[in-house]
C-alpha cells in the first residue's frame, strides 16, 4: 500500500537510473506532475507524458541519466527566502549543484526561481 506517492515516484526514478534503464512508469498525481516539470526544466529528465490506465493514470518518464540522487524532504519544512541557503547546504552537495524543489504561492518551483521571485515556501524534494 502506497503512503507517499511523491516518495515512491522519486525512488522509482532513482532506482531506474541506477540500473541504467532509459524510462520508467510511475503513478500519476498533480504534485508528481509538477515536480516532474521542474525536473525536466532543469534537465534531470528528458520528458514525461501522461498515460491513462483506468486507475488514476501513470507517467511514462524518459530518463536522461543526469540524476545521481533524489529524494523527498520529510517533514516538509517551511522555509523563508533568506533561509534557503541553510537548506541548500544541508541537502545539496555544493553550491550551484543540484536543485531543491519547493511549493510556493506561485506553484511548484526550484529554489533558484524562488530566490528570483523573492518568496519562500515548503520544501518538497531535492535532486542532484
Amino acid at each position: 500500500m502506497q503512503q507517499d506517492i511523491l516518495n515512491d515516484a522519486l525512488s522509482t526514478i532513482k532506482n531506474a537510473g541506477n540500473v541504467g534503464k532509459a524510462e520508467c512508469m510511475i503513478k500519476a498525481s498533480k504534485l508528481v506532475g509538477k515536480v516532474l516539470g521542474v525536473m525536466q526544466e532543469k534537465g534531470y529528465i528528458s520528458s514525461f507524458e501522461y498515460a491513462e490506465d483506468g486507475r488514476g493514470g501513470k507517467f511514462n518518464v524518459k530518463l536522461s541519466g543526469a540524476i545521481n540522487n533524489c529524494g523527498v524532504i520529510k517533514p516538509r519544512f517551511s522555509v523563508k527566502r533568506k533561509n534557503l541557503e541553510k537548506f541548500e547546504s544541508r541537502y545539496l552537495l555544493g553550491q550551484d549543484f543540484g536543485v531543491l524543489i519547493l511549493t510556493t504561492t506561485n506553484g511548484v518551483v526550484s529554489h533558484s526561481k524562488a530566490k528570483e521571485i523573492g518568496t519562500g515556501g515548503k520544501l518538497l524534494a531535492y535532486v542532484y
